[in-house]
């Protein structure tokens, strides 16, 4: 079983930065890739970027591309997310996520991030 921990939200002012990390713990072996979404108040969980494991290959919601960069810690199975130029409509929880090698998912309990305009 993994454990999640998730650091970092806030209240910033739009044009402001923030940055997110997620420790995996228990289970640190077999791990696909690790990740974030998010979710707005009255709207769906939605994908924001991931880290996959094997070959270091990143992905990102085209809402973010630019201006978020995701990132992984070898020694501490730690996937950290870096938000800059923030604008309002990032406001939500963000969750990390990690997909296993056996295609389980595990979530963290999620960190709030409130970009004031």
């Amino acid at each position: 079983q993994v454990q999640l921990v998730e650091s970092g939200g806030g209240l910033v002012q739009a044009g402001g930065s923030l940055r997110l990390s997620c420790a995996a713990s228990g289970r640190t072996f077999g791990i696909y890739a690790m990740g974030w979404f998010r979710q707005a108040p009255g709207k769906e969980r939605e994908f924001v970027a991931a880290f996959r494991w094997n070959d270091n290959s990143t992905y990102y919601t085209d809402s973010v591309k630019g201006r978020f960069t995701i990132s992984r810690d070898n020694a501490k199975n730690t996937v950290c997310l870096q938000m800059d130029s923030l604008k309002p409509e990032d406001t939500a929880v963000y969750y990390c996520f990690e997909d296993s090698t056996l295609a389980s998912r595990h979530w963290g309990q999620g960190t709030q991030v409130t970009v004031s305009s």
